[in-house]
């Protein structure tokens, strides 16, 4: 059945109606793919075509989200990068989306908690739905003080919009996140966590960390795990510590060895692969090989050097055309760094090759300093 006749399912117990096509001349099934493949961002002046296509584009059917994240990379192939940045004259915070194809910005609506610390809140996309969850953080009070925020806001491609979710059980700041099998995971340094399902709108504590605490220098979700890491810190006189949740048992281990102390930058997953842009030196690109517990460089240079500090990474959900892999850095002023990773001909299988390429920030976007990156699809 296609989306269209589940749609009008609801008028035929009404009696029988007439079916429009959603374009005319054109067998459903593929009017439906030509019409997955409207960017989101104009979907509000989409619906306005016709009354099919408003409620095409705004039912919630079965076959309105893919079920998956391997289904959204099939169904809505096209990605736009959302770029979270402050503005240092107002201090507040602004989003941005970047269609990579046009290298066009779109301003999206102001975002509900604008006014948290940088880095104090944490942000989780999901893919596969289409939303991007922004979650609590540090706000100043009067006086000089300041209070950790249970609130989470909530994005939604298909409305271009944003709301309200629920809010965490516990206020919190500077957690790690990052979405775990369909589901926001949050954890704080103390140890304790919580799962949000999106499905029921509702969170549920999730096991406590065992443990001294890991304050959060960088975190990412892969394979049903979320990793926490707490970096190195001068004077560097330990190892720094690093934990992994488990989704499908609750549970939490140690995070290996050569994970934590090679993860010396800013993580994206791209592909199922774990990637890191070194803080240091050149700003090299660099895996993570499981077998080997070790973080390998990928070949190709660094960063360049045009795209500058502070900066935020993401990465495309799945593989791009011949196996390659996508991964963005955004830095100052919204400048793009589009690194394309691709297998070496010729070298071992694991072996690796990243090309870059710079996508301009418009001149007003020149205060902007950014501080998390995500990527949905359209």
């Amino acid at each position: 059945m296609s989306k269209q006749q589940a749609l009008c399912g609801g008028e035929e117990a009404r009696g029988e109606a007439e079916v429009m096509e959603l374009i005319p001349g054109l067998p459903e099934e593929v009017a439906e793919k030509c019409l997955l493949h409207l960017p989101f961002l104009y979907h509000r002046l989409f619906r306005t075509v016709s009354p099919n296509w408003n409620r095409f584009l705004t039912a919630d059917t079965p076959g309105a989200k893919p079920s998956s994240p391997v289904a959204a990379t099939v169904s809505l192939s096209l990605p736009f990068l959302f770029a979270f940045a402050f503005d240092r004259v107002s201090r507040r915070l602004q989003c941005q989306a970047l269609d990579p194809f046009s290298r066009r910005w779109l301003l999206l609506p102001p975002v509900p908690c604008g006014g948290a610390d940088p880095g104090s809140f944490a942000v989780v996309g999901l893919p596969a739905r289409g939303e991007i969850y922004v979650i609590g953080g540090v706000e100043e009070e009067g006086g000089g003080s300041e209070k950790a925020v249970r609130s989470v806001a909530v994005y939604s491609a298909a409305t271009n919009g944003w709301g309200q979710a629920a809010g965490m059980s516990t206020a919190r700041g500077y957690m790690a996140a990052g979405e775990v099998g369909g589901r926001v995971v949050v954890a704080g340094e103390d140890g304790e966590a919580e799962v949000f399902d999106p499905e029921s709108g509702r969170w549920a504590p999730a096991a406590v960390r065992a443990g001294a605490a890991v304050a959060r220098y960088d975190a990412a979700a892969c394979g049903g795990r979320l990793y926490v890491t707490e970096g190195w810190a001068w004077p560097f006189e330990r190892a720094p510590r690093g934990s992994v949740y488990e989704a499908a048992t609750d549970s939490w281990a140690e995070m290996a060895r050569g994970m934590r102390e090679g993860w010396t930058g800013s993580c994206a997953v791209s592909g199922g692969r774990m990637y890191i842009v070194a803080e240091y030196g050149e700003w090299r690109l660099k895996r993570y090989d499981a077998a080997r517990d070790e973080w390998r460089m990928v070949a190709g240079g660094g960063v360049p050097a045009e795209v500058r500090r502070p900066h935020a990474v993401a990465g495309e959900l799945g593989e791009v055309s011949g196996g390659r892999r996508r991964i963005y850095v955004v830095g100052a002023g919204l400048d793009v760094a589009v690194g394309t990773v691709s297998a070496v001909r010729g070298g071992a299988e694991e072996d690796e090759r990243v090309e870059w390429e710079v996508v301009k920030g418009p001149a007003e976007f020149v205060g902007l300093a950014p501080c998390n990156a995500q990527v949905l699809y359209a």
